[in-house]
């Protein structure tokens, strides 16, 4: 009896199913809630349906705003995260290192990045005046704050066994900074970095708010206020997609970088 259900457990099969099969019904998924959405009493007016909010793109390119709204958040976006990226990376670093930096540093950054974006944009337009300059030192300061404590708890947590190992076989600190600390910190970049971008693009909107020329932010708010929902909600996926394109561009360095990693499958 033991034998035959041992064989009849080893006929069965284990359905597995595509990665593309799931994105697919994931998106049929989204799809009936949106078209659900769209003939709600009170959910239609602000859901309109794609049928009436992919002709909108071509409603923005005829006003001439939609191409210079992508243009206008995308530089805001890489150069305000390129900005905190190379700013936090070495003050990360540098706190981990030496506990001096950490105990003046590190309460200045939480006590800064507790503080909505929306609190201090319009500081910065009364101090930079309108337009993209803002926008980019805000998408900076949100990401720098975002991204330098990931990174630094990152080091923190590197086993101490592996630099006193180091030592001991009289590796001096720049050894120990390049063999060991740098490799062991990639990973926790890479999350800083997926972390960067998403706090990037969430301080687009509060950036672009305030005196901005052009921006997909800045239109959200200006469509918000003359009541066109479905050109607002086609720049709402807009930022969506970009969102989804830069997170890939990440998945990808990453899977460059930490192959050597074991992951969960």
């Amino acid at each position: 009896m033991q034998s035959g259900g041992k064989n009849m457990g080893e006929k069965k099969k284990k359905i597995v199913i595509n990665d593309k099969v799931w994105l697919l019904l994931s998106f049929c998924a989204a799809m009936l809630v949106w078209f659900l959405l769209s003939i709600g009493k009170v959910t239609g007016r602000s859901f309109p349906f794609m049928d009436k909010v992919i002709p909108a793109i071509g409603t923005m390119i005829d006003r001439g705003a939609f191409w210079k709204d992508i243009r206008s958040s995308m530089f805001c976006v890489v150069a305000g995260f390129g900005l905190g990226f190379v700013t936090a990376l070495p003050v990360a670093f540098l706190m981990a290192w030496y506990t001096p930096v950490q105990k003046i540093i590190e309460p200045w950054i939480n006590f800064i990045r507790n503080i909505p974006a929306l609190g201090y944009a319009p500081l910065l337009v009364i101090i930079f005046g309108i337009g993209q300059k803002p926008a980019i030192i805000l998408i900076w300061i949100c990401t720098f704050m975002t991204m330098s404590i990931t990174i630094y708890q990152g080091i923190k947590n590197i086993d101490v066994t592996l630099i006193k190992a180091a030592r001991v076989l009289g590796a001096n600190d720049f050894d120990i900074f390049v063999k060991i600390i740098c490799p062991a910190t990639v990973p926790f970049i890479i999350t800083a970095v997926r972390l960067g971008l998403s706090a990037g693009l969430t301080t687009l909107l509060a950036a672009e708010s305030t005196g901005a020329q052009y921006g997909i932010g800045m239109r959200i708010r200006s469509l918000a206020n003359s009541f066109e929902s479905a050109p607002m909600l086609m720049y709402i996926i807009m930022l969506g997609i970009i969102g989804l394109v830069l997170v890939k561009i990440v998945d990808i360095i990453e899977r460059k970088l930490t192959g050597w990693q074991e992951t969960i499958s």
